[in-house]
Formats: structure tokens, C-alpha cells, sequence
């Protein structure tokens, strides 16, 4: 009696029809958040600038609403996915999602009802957004969940949006002109080109495929 071991490949959880459904779903997302809030914060800013028109300073509202509502989305949907590399931290995900929706909707909130920003209101914004950022590149990276380069780029985007944060507070630079905005490049580029692409066209990557033996008997 011989006994043959035959190797058999098995996949990660991550690799499951769910999962693309999950990546595609947060492709989207992303892309979705960075739409609206570009346009948001332009109808925004034209108010400030000195156009009366309500009609267009609530509609940049609800554009900002509509992109915090897409990255607690993108929260929640990811936090099953990031909770297989470390559960602790990705708990954290999810909640700075939400934070960051909280902020950016009380912001718009205020500005409805006094008719005018708060003051710094992107920054604050920015600190649950770059922070959140910096948890999810590093478990996609350390996960190996999407291609390294990608998962750098969107790391080197977070800790440049949270660093240019309390340099704009001193007055170093202003992250909303000139040099200044050159901090939030690689974080630009990270969630409406990159990470979407990846995600929408192949999904969450699989780590290594550990082998298995299946031992049958001639």
C-alpha cells in the first residue's frame, strides 16, 4: 500500500464572491465620496467668495452629506475585510469614518444656519479623514490586500494630509493654495484613481496560498 500526498491549494477567506462584490461596492465609494466632495466644497466656496445664492450653498451641502454618508459606507464595508489582519485596529476604521462624516455634516450644519464656515472646517475634517487613512493603508499593506505600491501611496497621502493639518494651523503653509496643496496629491490620487481602479477591476488581493495535503492510498 503507497500513500500519495497531493497538494491542494486553498484560498483565503478574502477571495470569496462577497468579498469582490465588497471591493467593487467600495470602489465605487471611493470615487463616489471624492466626486461629491470636490463639488460640494467648490459650491461651498463660491458662497464664502460672496455669491448669495442658497439654493447652490445648500446643494454643496448635501453634496458633502452624500460624501460623508459614501465613507462611513466605505467604513463599515471594509472593517470585515481589515478585521482579518488585525481586529484591534480595525475597529478603529469604521469609527473614525463615522467621526469624519459627524464633522463634516455638523460643519455644514453651522453653515446653514449662521451663513458662514467654521472657521479651519476642512482641517478639521482632515484629522478623522487622515488618520482613518493611515489605519486602512497600513492593514491593506501589512494584509497585503491590494499591490504594495498602491497601499504606499495612499500612506505616504494620509501622513501628509495629517501632517499638513497642525502646519496649516501655524500658519507654515495653507494646504487650500499653492505648495501647500501639494500635500493632498498622493491621497487624491490614492482614492479616486488607484485604489478604485484596483479594487473595481481585480479585487482584494490574496496572500501566499498555503498548501494542504490530501493523502489518498493506491
Amino acid at each position: 500500500m503507497t500513500t500519495l500526498s497531493t497538494p491542494t491549494a486553498t484560498r483565503s477567506s478574502v477571495d470569496t464572491p462577497n468579498s469582490r462584490r465588497t471591493a467593487i461596492a467600495v470602489g465605487l465609494l471611493f470615487i463616489l465620496q471624492m466626486v461629491t466632495a470636490m463639488f460640494g466644497t467648490n459650491l461651498i466656496q463660491t458662497f464664502v467668495d460672496g455669491d448669495p445664492d442658497r439654493v447652490r450653498l445648500i446643494l454643496g451641502v448635501v453634496l458633502m452629506v452624500c460624501s460623508g454618508l459614501a465613507v462611513v459606507g466605505i467604513g463599515l464595508l471594509m472593517y470585515p475585510v481589515l478585521r482579518d489582519v488585525s481586529p484591534g485596529l480595525a475597529g478603529w476604521y469604521p469609527g473614525l469614518r463615522i467621526t469624519e462624516c459627524l464633522v463634516s455634516a455638523t460643519c455644514g450644519i453651522y453653515l446653514l444656519a449662521q451663513s458662514h464656515v467654521v472657521p479651519n472646517h476642512l482641517l478639521w475634517v482632515y484629522v478623522p479623514t487622515g488618520l482613518g487613512g493611515i489605519v486602512l493603508t497600513y492593514l491593506l499593506l501589512i494584509g497585503r490586500l491590494v499591490p504594495r505600491p498602491i497601499a504606499m501611496l495612499g500612506l505616504v497621502g494620509y501622513v501628509s494630509l495629517t501632517i499638513g493639518v497642525p502646519l496649516d494651523l501655524l500658519g507654515v503653509l495653507d494646504m487650500g493654495a499653492g505648495a501647500g496643496q501639494l500635500l493632498l496629491v498622493p491621497g487624491g490620487l490614492f482614492e479616486l484613481v488607484f485604489l478604485p481602479a484596483w479594487l473595481i477591476a481585480k479585487g482584494f488581493e490574496l496572500p501566499d496560498a498555503p498548501v494542504s495535503r490530501r493523502s489518498r492510498t493506491a
